[in-house]
Protein backbone atom coordinates (compact mmCIF):
# COMPACT_ATOMS: atom_id res chain seq x y z
CA UNK A 1 0.00 0.00 0.00
CA UNK A 2 1.04 3.13 -0.71
CA UNK A 3 1.92 6.14 1.69
CA UNK A 4 -1.48 7.74 0.24
CA UNK A 5 -3.42 4.66 0.90
CA UNK A 6 -6.25 4.55 3.41
CA UNK A 7 -7.12 1.39 5.86
CA UNK A 8 -10.27 1.22 3.87
CA UNK A 9 -8.91 0.43 0.73
CA UNK A 10 -7.87 -3.10 2.09
CA UNK A 11 -9.58 -6.17 1.28
CA UNK A 12 -7.59 -8.49 3.49
CA UNK A 13 -10.05 -9.66 5.95
CA UNK A 14 -7.23 -10.68 9.00
CA UNK A 15 -5.82 -6.74 10.06
CA UNK A 16 -2.59 -6.69 7.57
CA UNK A 17 -0.63 -5.07 10.48
CA UNK A 18 -1.60 -7.23 13.14
CA UNK A 19 1.76 -8.97 14.53
CA UNK A 20 -0.35 -12.05 15.42
CA UNK A 21 -0.96 -12.43 11.94
CA UNK A 22 2.29 -11.87 10.80
CA UNK A 23 3.39 -14.20 13.18
CA UNK A 24 1.69 -16.31 11.83
CA UNK A 25 2.53 -16.20 7.85
CA UNK A 26 5.58 -16.68 9.23
CA UNK A 27 5.00 -20.11 10.30
CA UNK A 28 2.49 -21.08 7.78
CA UNK A 29 5.36 -20.26 4.91
CA UNK A 30 7.67 -23.25 6.08
CA UNK A 31 4.90 -25.12 6.03
CA UNK A 32 3.81 -24.73 2.42
CA UNK A 33 7.42 -25.04 1.50
CA UNK A 34 7.95 -28.31 2.65
CA UNK A 35 4.62 -29.40 1.59
CA UNK A 36 5.13 -28.07 -1.69
CA UNK A 37 8.72 -30.26 -1.46
CA UNK A 38 10.85 -26.52 -2.70
CA UNK A 39 10.99 -23.17 -3.29
CA UNK A 40 10.55 -23.57 -7.59
CA UNK A 41 8.41 -26.49 -9.77
CA UNK A 42 10.98 -29.31 -9.89
CA UNK A 43 10.63 -29.38 -13.78
CA UNK A 44 11.82 -25.35 -13.93
CA UNK A 45 15.05 -24.63 -15.38
CA UNK A 46 16.74 -22.34 -12.78
CA UNK A 47 19.30 -21.69 -15.30
CA UNK A 48 17.86 -18.53 -16.40
CA UNK A 49 15.95 -17.40 -13.61
CA UNK A 50 17.58 -14.33 -12.43
CA UNK A 51 15.61 -12.10 -11.30
CA UNK A 52 12.34 -13.12 -9.16
CA UNK A 53 9.54 -11.12 -8.00
CA UNK A 54 7.32 -12.25 -5.04
CA UNK A 55 3.57 -10.71 -4.74
CA UNK A 56 2.21 -10.54 -1.59
CA UNK A 57 5.23 -11.54 0.14
CA UNK A 58 4.18 -11.09 3.63
CA UNK A 59 6.53 -10.98 6.11
CA UNK A 60 9.23 -12.21 3.47
CA UNK A 61 9.36 -15.82 3.89
CA UNK A 62 9.35 -17.55 0.99
CA UNK A 63 11.28 -14.60 -0.41
CA UNK A 64 14.00 -15.09 1.98
CA UNK A 65 14.24 -18.65 1.35
CA UNK A 66 15.25 -18.03 -2.20
CA UNK A 67 17.65 -15.65 -1.72
CA UNK A 68 19.84 -17.78 0.76
CA UNK A 69 19.33 -21.10 -0.97
CA UNK A 70 19.90 -19.44 -4.43
CA UNK A 71 22.48 -16.90 -3.91
CA UNK A 72 22.92 -15.68 -7.82
CA UNK A 73 19.18 -14.70 -7.78
CA UNK A 74 18.26 -11.37 -7.20
CA UNK A 75 14.42 -11.38 -4.86
CA UNK A 76 12.16 -8.50 -4.50
CA UNK A 77 8.70 -8.84 -2.20
CA UNK A 78 5.93 -6.20 -2.29
CA UNK A 79 3.10 -6.25 0.00
CA UNK A 80 0.56 -3.99 1.38
CA UNK A 81 1.78 -3.85 5.18
CA UNK A 82 4.12 -1.52 6.43
CA UNK A 83 4.65 -4.18 9.15
CA UNK A 84 5.52 -6.76 7.16
CA UNK A 85 7.76 -5.18 4.70
CA UNK A 86 9.73 -3.20 7.67
CA UNK A 87 10.08 -6.91 9.54
CA UNK A 88 11.10 -8.27 6.02
CA UNK A 89 13.75 -6.05 5.18
CA UNK A 90 14.87 -6.58 8.65
CA UNK A 91 15.12 -9.94 8.61
CA UNK A 92 17.30 -9.81 5.09
CA UNK A 93 19.82 -7.18 7.00
CA UNK A 94 20.17 -9.55 10.03
CA UNK A 95 20.72 -12.47 7.83
CA UNK A 96 23.06 -11.05 5.34
CA UNK A 97 21.22 -10.92 2.48
CA UNK A 98 20.11 -7.14 1.80
CA UNK A 99 22.18 -7.49 -1.19
CA UNK A 100 20.09 -10.09 -2.54
CA UNK A 101 16.37 -9.45 -1.09
CA UNK A 102 14.56 -6.29 -1.32
CA UNK A 103 10.91 -5.61 -0.23
CA UNK A 104 8.77 -2.62 -0.95
CA UNK A 105 4.97 -1.52 0.36
CA UNK A 106 3.31 -2.35 -2.55
CA UNK A 107 -0.44 -2.23 -3.41
CA UNK A 108 -0.80 -5.46 -5.62
CA UNK A 109 -4.34 -4.03 -7.28
CA UNK A 110 -2.73 -1.38 -8.59
CA UNK A 111 -0.24 -0.84 -11.69
CA UNK A 112 2.78 -2.54 -10.46
CA UNK A 113 5.94 0.09 -10.50
CA UNK A 114 8.90 -2.01 -12.25
CA UNK A 115 9.81 -1.73 -15.89
CA UNK A 116 8.35 -3.98 -18.52
CA UNK A 117 9.74 -7.27 -18.89
CA UNK A 118 11.90 -6.92 -15.76
CA UNK A 119 11.83 -10.07 -14.19
CA UNK A 120 12.04 -14.06 -14.66
CA UNK A 121 9.77 -15.17 -12.37
CA UNK A 122 6.83 -13.49 -10.32
CA UNK A 123 5.54 -16.28 -7.58
CA UNK A 124 1.72 -15.45 -6.71
CA UNK A 125 0.88 -17.11 -3.40
CA UNK A 126 -2.51 -17.26 -1.44
CA UNK A 127 -3.96 -13.79 -2.97
CA UNK A 128 -7.06 -15.58 -2.25
CA UNK A 129 -8.07 -13.24 1.08
CA UNK A 130 -7.88 -10.11 -0.67
CA UNK A 131 -7.94 -10.04 -4.06
CA UNK A 132 -11.52 -9.45 -5.52
CA UNK A 133 -11.97 -11.95 -8.67
CA UNK A 134 -12.21 -9.01 -10.87
CA UNK A 135 -9.14 -7.99 -9.63
CA UNK A 136 -7.12 -11.01 -10.71
CA UNK A 137 -7.26 -10.15 -14.76
CA UNK A 138 -5.62 -6.73 -13.88
CA UNK A 139 -3.16 -8.30 -11.76
CA UNK A 140 -1.95 -10.89 -13.82
CA UNK A 141 -2.19 -8.30 -16.63
CA UNK A 142 1.07 -6.04 -15.14
CA UNK A 143 2.64 -9.59 -13.86
CA UNK A 144 2.58 -10.31 -18.18
CA UNK A 145 4.36 -7.02 -18.60
CA UNK A 146 6.71 -7.31 -15.87
CA UNK A 147 8.31 -10.78 -16.78
CA UNK A 148 10.48 -11.08 -19.35
CA UNK A 149 9.81 -13.24 -22.71
CA UNK A 150 10.34 -16.97 -21.51
CA UNK A 151 9.92 -15.70 -18.24
CA UNK A 152 7.23 -17.80 -15.75
CA UNK A 153 4.83 -16.84 -13.86
CA UNK A 154 3.39 -19.20 -10.85
CA UNK A 155 -0.02 -18.77 -8.93
CA UNK A 156 -0.30 -21.23 -5.98
CA UNK A 157 -3.74 -20.92 -4.21
CA UNK A 158 -5.69 -23.54 -1.50
CA UNK A 159 -8.87 -24.90 -0.25
CA UNK A 160 -9.42 -25.74 2.96
CA UNK A 161 -11.85 -26.77 5.76
CA UNK A 162 -12.35 -30.05 5.08
CA UNK A 163 -12.63 -31.57 8.60
CA UNK A 164 -15.43 -34.79 10.06
CA UNK A 165 -15.94 -32.50 12.80
CA UNK A 166 -19.14 -30.00 13.08
CA UNK A 167 -17.86 -26.39 14.13
CA UNK A 168 -14.75 -26.33 12.15
CA UNK A 169 -16.05 -26.91 8.37
CA UNK A 170 -19.02 -24.43 9.65
CA UNK A 171 -16.79 -22.03 11.13
CA UNK A 172 -14.70 -22.11 7.89
CA UNK A 173 -18.27 -22.60 5.66
CA UNK A 174 -18.98 -19.08 7.19
CA UNK A 175 -15.63 -17.63 5.95
CA UNK A 176 -16.34 -18.45 2.56
CA UNK A 177 -19.71 -16.72 2.97
CA UNK A 178 -18.30 -13.51 3.69
CA UNK A 179 -15.60 -13.84 1.41
CA UNK A 180 -18.66 -14.29 -1.35
CA UNK A 181 -20.43 -11.53 0.06
CA UNK A 182 -16.56 -9.72 -0.55
CA UNK A 183 -16.32 -10.31 -3.90
CA UNK A 184 -13.15 -12.24 -3.14
CA UNK A 185 -14.64 -15.39 -4.30
CA UNK A 186 -15.41 -17.52 -7.91
CA UNK A 187 -17.71 -19.88 -5.89
CA UNK A 188 -21.60 -19.28 -7.39
CA UNK A 189 -22.80 -20.58 -3.65
CA UNK A 190 -20.17 -19.62 -1.60
CA UNK A 191 -19.78 -23.09 -0.49
CA UNK A 192 -15.77 -22.71 -0.78
CA UNK A 193 -13.70 -20.21 -2.79
CA UNK A 194 -13.51 -22.30 -5.97
CA UNK A 195 -9.83 -20.32 -7.31
CA UNK A 196 -8.39 -23.46 -7.94
CA UNK A 197 -10.03 -24.58 -10.66
CA UNK A 198 -10.13 -21.57 -12.42
CA UNK A 199 -6.01 -21.06 -11.71
CA UNK A 200 -4.61 -22.31 -15.51
CA UNK A 201 -8.01 -20.43 -17.09
CA UNK A 202 -6.68 -16.98 -15.44
CA UNK A 203 -3.26 -17.56 -16.46
CA UNK A 204 -4.34 -19.05 -20.11
CA UNK A 205 -6.46 -15.84 -20.11
CA UNK A 206 -3.92 -13.61 -19.62
CA UNK A 207 -1.52 -15.32 -21.89
CA UNK A 208 0.89 -17.45 -20.66
CA UNK A 209 1.63 -20.82 -22.59
CA UNK A 210 3.35 -23.76 -21.97
CA UNK A 211 0.72 -23.89 -18.88
CA UNK A 212 1.76 -27.01 -15.69
CA UNK A 213 0.38 -27.62 -12.45
CA UNK A 214 0.78 -29.86 -9.61
CA UNK A 215 -1.36 -30.42 -6.79
CA UNK A 216 -0.66 -31.29 -2.83
CA UNK A 217 -2.26 -32.22 0.28
CA UNK A 218 -1.45 -31.17 3.64
CA UNK A 219 -2.87 -33.58 6.06
CA UNK A 220 -3.42 -31.80 9.75
CA UNK A 221 -5.19 -34.49 11.32
CA UNK A 222 -4.40 -35.86 14.64
CA UNK A 223 -1.09 -37.61 14.68
CA UNK A 224 0.16 -35.87 11.59
CA UNK A 225 3.65 -34.15 11.79
CA UNK A 226 1.52 -31.13 9.98
CA UNK A 227 -1.11 -31.14 12.75
CA UNK A 228 0.26 -28.91 15.02
CA UNK A 229 1.79 -26.41 12.56
CA UNK A 230 -1.86 -26.09 11.37
CA UNK A 231 -3.03 -25.92 14.65
CA UNK A 232 -1.28 -22.37 15.26
CA UNK A 233 -2.28 -21.18 12.37
CA UNK A 234 -5.67 -21.79 12.52
CA UNK A 235 -6.14 -21.21 16.17
CA UNK A 236 -4.97 -17.51 14.91
CA UNK A 237 -6.16 -17.31 11.77
CA UNK A 238 -10.01 -17.93 13.37
CA UNK A 239 -9.34 -15.35 16.01
CA UNK A 240 -8.28 -12.87 13.42
CA UNK A 241 -10.77 -13.69 11.17
CA UNK A 242 -13.88 -13.63 13.31
CA UNK A 243 -14.63 -9.83 12.77
CA UNK A 244 -14.82 -10.39 9.27
CA UNK A 245 -17.10 -12.53 9.05
CA UNK A 246 -19.38 -10.82 11.93
CA UNK A 247 -18.85 -7.91 9.90
CA UNK A 248 -20.52 -9.83 6.74
CA UNK A 249 -24.09 -10.72 8.97
CA UNK A 250 -23.26 -14.19 7.46
CA UNK A 251 -24.66 -15.67 10.86
CA UNK A 252 -25.41 -14.15 14.62
CA UNK A 253 -22.45 -12.66 16.22
CA UNK A 254 -22.62 -15.20 18.92
CA UNK A 255 -23.36 -17.67 16.85
CA UNK A 256 -20.29 -16.94 14.76
CA UNK A 257 -18.04 -16.29 17.87
CA UNK A 258 -19.19 -19.78 19.54
CA UNK A 259 -18.51 -21.98 16.33
CA UNK A 260 -14.76 -20.46 16.05
CA UNK A 261 -13.86 -21.19 19.98
CA UNK A 262 -15.29 -24.72 19.41
CA UNK A 263 -13.95 -24.96 15.73
CA UNK A 264 -10.41 -24.66 17.81
CA UNK A 265 -11.03 -27.02 20.65
CA UNK A 266 -12.49 -29.71 17.87
CA UNK A 267 -8.49 -29.28 16.32
CA UNK A 268 -7.39 -30.74 19.43
CA UNK A 269 -9.98 -34.03 19.67
CA UNK A 270 -7.34 -37.20 18.90
CA UNK A 271 -10.37 -37.84 16.32
CA UNK A 272 -9.69 -34.59 13.94
CA UNK A 273 -9.44 -35.58 10.66
CA UNK A 274 -8.84 -32.80 7.78
CA UNK A 275 -6.46 -32.02 4.57
CA UNK A 276 -6.15 -28.55 3.10
CA UNK A 277 -5.47 -29.05 -0.82
CA UNK A 278 -3.26 -26.55 -2.44
CA UNK A 279 -3.02 -26.55 -6.40
CA UNK A 280 0.39 -24.54 -8.16
CA UNK A 281 -0.46 -23.81 -11.61
CA UNK A 282 2.80 -22.28 -13.65
CA UNK A 283 2.97 -20.74 -17.64
CA UNK A 284 5.14 -19.11 -19.93
CA UNK A 285 5.55 -15.77 -21.25
CA UNK A 286 5.93 -16.76 -24.97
Amino acid sequence: MTAESTKSENTYPLDPESEAEMGRLLDQDLLLNRTMEGLFPEQLDLSNVHRVLDIACGPGGWALEVAFEYPDMEVVGVDISRLMIAYANMRAKTQGLDDKATFKIMDVTKPLDFPDSYFDFVNLRYLCLFMRKEAWPRLLAECMRITRLGGVIRLTEPECGFANTPAFEKYWGLFYQALTKSGQSFSPNGQNICLTPMLKRLLRDAGCQNIQRKAYVLDHSAGEEANQSVYQDLRVGFVLALPFIQKANVAPPEVAKALCEQGVQEMKSEEFCALWFILSVWGQKL
